[in-house]
């Protein structure tokens, strides 16, 4: 079985990763290393044996040997980058977020489909063990009903010039959310600050509606004193708490809640809490990126739809927009058709 013949175009901070990866995979061959930083370029000519490094894209798409393209450019480079790979006849995986714009979201799935291309948009977490897990547990009804689910993704980190925090981290909560919960928001309000760049927020607090039902919340930052990357779960059975930041007990069950009574006195025995114990499932942790990758290789192969497919990423810019849209108008909810 012959490897998968992959270009990664953009090696900034997490297109190295997707490099390194895929230049590890047996299943693929990393032909093409693109950027148009020669620095990035030359950083990784050790690391990277055998494959070539180029500035030219026109180049990468001109080889018939190169069977997917996996895009890792600047967020507003995405659309261009993408539909020119899907125009040369190559499959191809997208970092998040997968557009800034739903037409061109829909653009890239329409040429794809027509193409009988593969596209894959890079949610990340949608690979994650412990998401798996969690996604197995709701369905098992674990957890109960399940009210509400809120995350946490902040540090004092890169601050970006070309999009906002709610456009770069929120996408990983977005995708994860509604993964979990196997339905699109209803409506959205996102209100933030720009504190450093005019124009550019750098916290952003979500909430999204499901329905009138279940109820969500994201933080997103990179204006913050702590590095946290929690993902809380609320049951009215049990609750769950992903804290992606722990080495090993990344998942925790908590057998806590609060049930009413219909026979009480007083308001204390009208409500009454649960607690239980706490249990730290043992789950297997492999890197999600690699998950990923080999997921995407699979896909090239079997020709199979991929999880996070052009779709997934359309559901997730169509809630970034309508967030925007809140955003300009200070925290004023947006209806999703």
């Amino acid at each position: 079985m012959d490897p998968i013949q992959i270009a990664v175009v953009g090696v900034g901070g997490w297109g190295k990763n997707l490099a390194r990866n895929f230049h590890q995979l047996p299943d693929a061959n990393l032909r093409y290393v693109c950027d148009l930083d020669q620095g990035k370029l030359d950083a990784l000519a050790r690391q990277l044996p055998g494959t070539q490094l180029t500035r030219d894209y026109d180049m990468v798409l001109r080889d018939p040997l190169v069977q997917a393209v996996v895009v890792a450019t600047p967020a507003p480079r995405h659309h261009a980058t993408c539909k020119a790979a899907l125009e040369a006849g190559k499959d191809v995986f997208v970092e998040k977020p997968f557009t800034l714009q739903i037409a061109h979201a829909e653009e890239l799935i329409l040429l794809a489909e027509k193409g009988k291309r593969v596209l894959m948009v890079g949610h990340l977490l949608e690979y994650h063990p412990v998401v798996t897990r969690l996604r197995e547990m709701i369905g098992r009804e674990d957890l109960g009903k399940l009210h509400y689910i809120y995350s946490q993704r902040v540090n004092l980190g890169t601050v970006r010039t070309d999009e906002n925090a709610l456009w770069n981290f929120a996408p990983h909560d977005i995708s994860v959310i509604m993964f979990l919960l196997g339905v699109a928001p209803t409506d959205v309000a996102a209100r933030g600050q720009c504190y450093l760049q005019p124009g550019v927020e750098d916290v952003v607090f979500l909430t999204m509606n499901f329905d009138g039902k279940a109820m969500a919340h994201v933080h997103v930052s990179w204006l913050d004193p702590h590095k946290i990357r929690k993902l809380t779960l609320v049951g009215n059975r049990k609750m769950a708490v992903f804290d992606d930041l722990e080495a090993t007990e990344k998942l925790r069950i908590y057998d806590k809640g609060a049930q009413i009574s219909q026979d009480y006195n007083t308001f204390a025995e009208y409500v009454g809490l649960r607690f239980g114990d706490i249990t730290m499932p043992y789950i297997k942790v492999s890197e999600p990126l690699q998950i990923e990758c080999r997921h995407f290789l699979d896909c090239v192969r079997t020709r199979k739809q991929p999880l996070s497919d052009g779709q997934d990423g359309l559901r997730v810019v169509k809630v970034l927009d309508a967030a925007q849209r809140s955003l300009r108008r200070n925290g004023e909810p947006v209806v999703l058709a």
